[in-house]
């Protein structure tokens, strides 16, 4: 039973393509609609999972009521909000190494930059950011096994490449140096001025 004394709730659920099963992405979601709503209400607004909460004090019902329209403007269009490089890592389960290797190679496909200023940091920073479709193809296709799986095998072909070519080096200057030694040890190569050297009984 609802009471004078009981919170003011709502809730509301985000479409499953959202958070894309993200804990990180639902976070960052929370702070977005935060951002959108006057100050002095943000603190009421919370995201769990794919759905928002709105929790107020009972004593407030016409606050509850425009802060309730707020949210629900807010909520617009979350669904096709950018995914951010920490999101990203978490939804694919991916390292930064893994994101920017495969953003290099073309895999990861950017949608944009965007620059922010953290706190305690002089200069601005500037990262890409993510189509949430895109993301989801790649989380259902599980193409991070695939790409895994694809790097792996370059790096063994290219080890056995270059295995090959360091034997090869080795080869040639072995033989480089077989082909010295037999020169120096030819006695039919004359040395100038030995006749000399030998006149002068220098031997003995």
């Amino acid at each position: 039973m609802t009471t004078s004394s009981s919170p003011l709730i709502a809730e509301w659920s985000l479409p499953p393509n959202t958070t894309l099963g993200s804990s990180v992405r639902s976070f960052s979601i929370e702070r977005e609609i935060r951002r959108r709503l006057p100050w002095p209400v943000r603190k009421f607004v919370h995201v769990q999972g794919n759905v928002v909460h709105l929790r107020m004090p009972p004593d407030g019902m016409e606050l509850f009521t425009s802060t309730s329209q707020q949210v629900e403007k807010a909520m617009e269009g979350s669904a096709t909000w950018p995914v951010l490089p920490s999101e990203l890592e978490d939804i694919l389960g991916i390292s930064s190494r893994e994101r920017h290797k495969w953003m290099k190679a073309g895999r990861l496909q950017s949608a944009g930059t965007r620059t922010i200023k953290l706190r305690g940091r002089a200069k601005a920073v500037t990262f890409h950011v993510f189509d949430p479709q895109h993301i989801e193809d790649i989380l259902d296709r599980d193409l991070p096994a695939i790409w895994r799986e694809e790097d792996a095998d370059a790096s063994s072909d290219n080890r056995r490449r270059a295995a090959a070519k360091a034997r090869l080096t080795r080869q040639r200057k072995g033989k480089r140096y077989d082909d010295g030694a037999s020169e120096d040890a030819d006695p039919s190569v004359e040395l100038e001025g030995w006749d000399a050297f030998a006149a002068e009984d220098l031997l003995r």
